[in-house]
């Protein structure tokens, strides 16, 4: 009993004393962020057509079909064009920021808001990938993913280094932006465009009423214990929220594995070589003709992706064989990204991947790419004056709780 209570005990500590997974929280923020820009980037010059007023999918038809299932997407607040211009932009703007990691929080739910409204204005344009960062755009609203590799921990270690100092930290770009979106949040509450659903408009007044909590509190009081109780309340979200992103790839890879395997087209190989010769999925037609002439080929292709999707949730506890099957499904979605022309799909997937990315490897990265920007800084190429790094999450200080971390 004491084993149990102390194993409890730890698992309660590590779960609500910090966030886990910063670093693969980091990867699928960039990750997923980068697939969005993307996609929004290629598809600019045929925006009207996928999302906006001059697509086959009218304004008209997707009114009712979001009057019946409710859901939410600022696209249809209005019909004009310039509306439509501007969700638009704001969603390559959020996506680019969340990226780089600036102001992390709120270019989150303003991400989530972009990926949701245009996917909703039109639900019959995606080609898989879509579905996987529509669930992952509210997932990570919930995470605290910008740690490392931000705009925001570079500025947290600035401040940090200036209160060490003795100099005064004033943030006038956050309560700015706050009471920007809150006047948002108010005109659209007011004039009846969040009437009809409640998920999403809850989810954003609630973030809203946090983000000015969280700073109220790291900024107006001097008690500890309430800096304390919200992160403590921070981590727990951030760390279920990662759980379920975890728990959301093993069942994508479990139900598509054993969907295979009760396919016959998946018995008998058909489900890989006619692909390869439509051409649709062909944008390297002589690349398919070679893959798919070979019936050894076929046949180790079939029957390793059924393989490999059934068996890797069941392989998440042996670190060596998770790692194996890991670059295996990477592999697999690069090839699946050249081979059938599915991009966007196979970023999506390779982003939710890299949630299960050990901690060692992505840390050997971070340094790796430190070294090839300083190298870059240097005249001439070489290594510079010696730095020391910045400190890592496990190591460093509780912060100040601000609008940012």
């Amino acid at each position: 009993m004491n084993r149990f209570s102390l194993a409890v005990s730890t698992a309660i500590a590590r779960v609500t004393g910090s966030p886990l997974g910063p670093y693969q929280s980091a990867v699928i923020r960039i990750g997923f962020s980068l697939t969005w820009l993307l996609f929004l980037l290629r598809e600019f010059p045929h925006r009207a057509e996928l999302y906006g007023p001059d697509g086959p999918w009218s304004w008209e038809l997707a009114r009712q079909l979001i009057d019946g299932n409710g859901a939410f997407t600022v696209v249809m607040w209005s019909d004009g064009r310039l509306w439509f211009e501007a969700v638009y932009a704001l969603a390559v703007l959020a996506s680019a920021l969340l990226l780089v990691g600036w102001r992390t929080r709120t270019m989150s739910v303003l991400f989530m808001v972009g990926v949701l409204s245009l996917q909703n204005r039109s639900v019959f344009v995606g080609d898989g990938g879509d579905n996987v960062l529509h669930l992952m755009s509210i997932y990570l609203v919930f995470t605290r993913c910008a740690r490392v590799w931000s705009l925001d921990a570079r500025r947290a270690r600035r401040a940090d280094e200036a209160c060490a100092r003795g100099e005064r930290v004033t943030d006038r770009v956050g309560p700015v932006l706050w009471a920007v979106l809150g006047g948002v949040l108010v005109a659209a509450t007011a004039t009846g465009r969040m009437d009809g659903e409640w998920g999403v408009p809850a989810l954003l007044w609630a973030a809203w009423a946090v983000q000015g909590l969280w700073w109220a509190v790291g900024r107006l009081t001097e008690l500890a214990q309430p800096r304390v109780l919200l992160d403590v309340v921070a981590n727990i979200l951030h760390n279920g929220a990662l759980l379920v992103i975890m728990a959301e790839a093993c069942l994508i890879y479990a139900t598509a594995g054993w969907y295979k395997i009760q396919g016959s087209r998946w018995q008998d190989g058909t489900a890989v070589y006619y692909p390869l010769h439509l051409d649709y999925f062909s944008p390297w037609p002589a690349l398919g003709d070679l893959l798919s002439a070979s019936g050894t080929m076929v046949m180790l292709v079939t029957y390793g992706t059924v393989l490999v999707q059934v068996a890797f949730p069941f392989t998440l506890f042996n670190r060596r064989v998770k790692n194996v099957l890991l670059v295996a499904m990477m592999t697999e979605h690069a090839v699946i990204a050249v081979v059938l022309g599915l991009p966007f799909f196979s970023l999506a997937m390779i982003a939710t991947d890299a949630v299960f990315l050990p901690t060692p490897f992505l840390r050997r990265v971070g340094a790796w790419a430190a070294r090839a920007r300083e190298a870059m800084r240097t005249p001439g190429g070489g290594s510079g004056p010696e730095r020391s790094a910045p400190p890592t999450p496990e190591d460093a200080e509780p912060r100040r709780v601000g609008f940012s971390a």
